[in-house]
Formats: C-alpha cells, sequence, structure tokens
C-alpha cells in the first residue's frame, strides 16, 4: 500500500507540473510561422522496429500538412530511453519522439539512473495505438483456458515463464498475473520476443505474454495455445480470445502501446496543433488499416488522454515495481 501511494502521490505531482508548465509557469514564445524547417522523429528502435513503422506511417501525411519535410531519425538503445533523452533535451522546436509505454512511465521507476524524467521533461501529444498482451502456452498444454489458474497452482514453481527483458510490460504483467492470482511461475527473460517464442514451442518454458501480432500466427497455426488477453474486454486483434476477465482472472487492464511526444519545452498552441493532426490522420480510414496490420487498435488521443494514460499505466506498474523491487540498471 505505501509503495502505491509513493507512486501515486509521484503521478499526482506530475499532473500538477505538467498543467502548471502548460499554464505559463514556464515562459514559452511560440514562432510567428511554424514549422520553419524539417521536423525530425527520433525512434528508439531499429528500423523495421513497430515504433519505426509507426513513426513512418505518420511521416509523409505530417510533412504534407505541415508544408515541411518530416524525417524519422533512429536512435537505438537502452530500450529506446537514448531516444527519448535526446527528445527531452531538445530545445529547436522541431524535434518529436515516437515512443513506447516504457519510456514514457516507468523509466526512472526502473533505472533512477535515467537521465530524463518523461514526468516532467516530455510533453504528450498522441496516444496513437494500443494492443492487449496474450498470454500463451505450448499447444500440448492440457487443461481447457478455465483451468489455467488451478492447472497453475498445483504447478507452484515447477512453471516458468519468459519476457524479451528485465523490466518489460511483458515481464511486469506477468508479475502482476502472478500477485493477483498466487501463481508462482519462474521469470526467464531473454533478448526480445522471438527467442521467447521459439522456447515456448521448444518447451523450455510453459507460459508467456506476446503481443497478438505475434502470438495470433502462432496460435492459429496450432503451434500455441492461447489462454486469454489482458485487456478489460475483447479485442479486435484477437477477437476469438477472451479477455482473463471472462474466465474468472483478475482483469489486468493492461495493454502496450506507442505515442507521440515532444519536449515539454514545446509551446502549448503548438503540441495541441500537432494532436490534432495526428489523430486526423491515424483515424483516417487507410491509416487506421494500416496500423490495424501492424497490430495496433487506432486511439489517436488529446494529449490529455495520453497523459492520463501514462499516469494510469506509472500507478498500475510502478506498484509492481515497488512490490518486487525490480530494477534494469
Amino acid at each position: 500500500m505505501l509503495a502505491r501511494r509513493r507512486v501515486l502521490t509521484a503521478s499526482v505531482a506530475w499532473g500538477l507540473g505538467g498543467l502548471a508548465a502548460r499554464a505559463g509557469v514556464v515562459p514559452q514564445t511560440v514562432p510567428a510561422a511554424w514549422p520553419t524547417k524539417p521536423l525530425r522523429i527520433l525512434v528508439g528502435f531499429p528500423g523495421g522496429s513497430s515504433p519505426d513503422l509507426t513513426a513512418r506511417l505518420l511521416a509523409e501525411p505530417l510533412s504534407k500538412a505541415l508544408g515541411q519535410p518530416v524525417i524519422v531519425d533512429n536512435r537505438p538503445g537502452a530500450s529506446g530511453n537514448i531516444a527519448a533523452d535526446m527528445v527531452a533535451k531538445a530545445t529547436d522546436n522541431h524535434t518529436l519522439g515516437l515512443m513506447i509505454n516504457g519510456n514514457l512511465t516507468i523509466a526512472r521507476l526502473l533505472n533512477p539512473k535515467t537521465p530524463y524524467d518523461p514526468q516532467k521533461d516530455l510533453a504528450p501529444i498522441s496516444l496513437i495505438g494500443s494492443a492487449p498482451l496474450v498470454l500463451v502456452v505450448p499447444a500440448s498444454h492440457a487443461g481447457a483456458p478455465r483451468d489455467f489458474v488451478k492447472l497453475g497452482l498445483q504447478a507452484g514453481s515447477a512453471w516458468n515463464y519468459g519476457s524479451p527483458g528485465q523490466g518489460t510490460v511483458a515481464h511486469l504483467g506477468m508479475e502482476l498475473l502472478k500477485a493477483r492470482t498466487g501463481l508462482a511461475p519462474v521469470h526467464v527473460p531473454y533478448p526480445g520476443n522471438p527467442q521467447v517464442i521459439n522456447a515456448l514451442l521448444g518447451g523450455q518454458i510453459h507460459l508467456a505474454l506476446l503481443p497478438p501480432g505475434l502470438a495470433m500466427a502462432q496460435v492459429q497455426a496450432g503451434r500455441l495455445k492461447a489462454i486469454g488477453v489482458t485487456s478489460s474486454g475483447r479485442s479486435s486483434l484477437a477477437p476469438d480470445v477472451p479477455s482473463l476477465a471472462e474466465l474468472g482472472m483478475p482483469s489486468l487492464d493492461l495493454e502496450v502501446w506507442n505515442a507521440l511526444v515532444a519536449p515539454a519545452s514545446l509551446p502549448a498552441p503548438l503540441v495541441a496543433r500537432l494532436a490534432a493532426l495526428v489523430s486526423g490522420i491515424v483515424r483516417a480510414p487507410d491509416q487506421r488499416q494500416r496500423l490495424y496490420a501492424q497490430g495496433w487498435q487506432v486511439v489517436g488521443s488529446s494529449p490529455e488522454g495520453l497523459a492520463n494514460r501514462m499516469r494510469q499505466d506509472t500507478i498500475l506498474l510502478g506498484g509492481v515495481i515497488q512490490r518486487q523491487g525490480i530494477r534494469n540498471e
């Protein structure tokens, strides 16, 4: 309870600080004509990654709307935090960042040495897309989905689960599931989800949380079995898979997502303009379909909507980090 209160207090302070900055406590000068040069969208992952694909989907229509080139600049490293720090420190009013939820919520909780503070140094623009995780087991797993918890309690620590690394949403989500159900599988970290899938197929691990874009191809091929999705209800990305709540488990209400942000120094009118443009772009039928094919349910939120989501996930995942003493240093 104390850990949750600390995270909640930090989140409230963040909200008040952000409102104060946007109200003019931090001086902001709006350029008479903007943009005056090409915009950069920094991405903290390699070309071909999910954040990279989303950034490139935005670049062309955003360039047409703003009348300046929009360049995607890949700066991979530190799970996206190198690029996030570059965005946080940018002062040119022409640098943005396409980031995943970990960069915008729990980065400093996992590693206090993280050089930027997502709560103070970044301005939310728009939550672009979200997706639940799918709880999967090998196809040989015995029992119906409704028997999963009963079988897992019987197995205790004889079960293990894989994730794409310490402090990832898949790792924290499984720890949250353990806390709410009494399950006790042991964590086995891997370099990425492809290795997690190989370990599932090879029988080295017993379960994992995977994005639907990866999970459902294996499920439909009969190589993995889907138990449920971590969202509060069913997802259009995996329509035949029940939510965990439907199976009688506690709802995790957990998703992965990506979003567009700016340095906190970007004037509020420019943030609002960008948010309106991005929301219109991603909600257009052709772009919505492209994002869906990449494994995203389109959101296209306001800055306030993204800020609320950042606060909620900081509390949810921050509580797990605090209780379990998880660090990624």
